[in-house]
């Protein structure tokens, strides 16, 4: 019989301590905090976001999202940007950019050593599982960007592959009542 709270104990200790890897390794790459970080990355992918709905997609208040702004802003590696109205657009400068691009290289080459000590079946199985697991996690519409934003898109869709949680966010979407 299969002990159900051992796998979920071992899987809390091993999400913790890849999550700690994990954001040192993009904090120190780019010298900024966890938000700020995903917020650099969220902006080299989509440029141009409004404060309000950057601070939603890295899980902060449009206030604190406003201030994770004005430290990026005062770093050089954003920049507000007026648009029509009283619309303001947040755009990465090249630093930003730059930033960004070498926060996911720090980032993948840590996950890289803990996925380095499997063979390469393991690795095929543990893709499987995980690919399964973050679907799972996928609830409700507009949960990927907050799952995915410290993710490399480009990695999840290499060689044609479908990204989970994109899919995930494609059927939960599909599932939505036409309001038309």
């Amino acid at each position: 019989m299969h002990d159900e709270a051992r796998t979920a104990n071992l899987l809390g200790a091993t999400a913790l301590a890849v999550s700690d890897l994990f954001l040192a390794s993009v904090t120190s790459a780019a010298a900024v905090g966890p938000s700020a970080a995903a917020a650099l990355v969220i902006l080299d992918r989509s440029p141009g976001l409004s404060v309000t709905e950057l601070g939603r997609r890295v899980g902060l208040s449009q206030p604190a999202a406003a201030r994770m702004v004005d430290g990026l802003e005062h770093h050089g590696l954003v920049r507000r940007e007026r648009t029509w109205g009283r619309w303001v657009a947040v755009r990465p400068t090249e630093a930003g950019t730059r930033a960004a691009r070498g926060l996911l290289t720090a980032r993948t080459d840590a996950l890289r050593e803990v996925v380095d000590g499997l063979e390469e079946d393991e690795r095929a199985d543990l893709d499987r599982l995980l690919t399964k697991v973050l679907g799972a996690l996928h609830r409700t519409p507009g949960d990927a960007d907050r799952l995915c934003r410290l993710c490399d898109r480009d990695a999840c869709v290499h060689l044609g592959r479908v990204c989970p949680v994109g899919q995930a966010e494609r059927d939960s979407r599909a599932r939505q009542p036409d309001d038309g």
